[in-house]
């Protein structure tokens, strides 16, 4: 079972999470085509999600799923115990 951070908006968070999983690097519009978000609302979670260590911008607007984003759509971490 995830256990999300006070910090999380979910759903939305599970969701941009759950799209990276797919092993893509992808852009905010991308992300927010597919959960049905505007793309300036999926760029302020990502911002978040990349300053808690969830998701990883390897590229300037492109984002992926860190091994920590892994563990936490697995239900093997904790969201509330990461620091920004």
């Amino acid at each position: 079972m995830r256990q999300p951070g006070d910090w999380m908006q979910n759903p939305t968070d599970d969701r941009i999470l759950e799209v990276l999983d797919s092993g893509l690097e992808l852009g905010p519009a991308a992300i927010a085509h597919n959960i049905d978000r505007t793309r300036s609302w999926v760029s302020q979670r990502l911002s978040v999600l990349v300053e808690y260590g969830l998701v990883t911008e390897p590229k300037p607007g492109y984002y992926g799923l860190t091994d920590d984003g892994r563990r936490y759509l697995a239900g093997e971490l904790d969201a509330s115990n990461l620091d920004n």
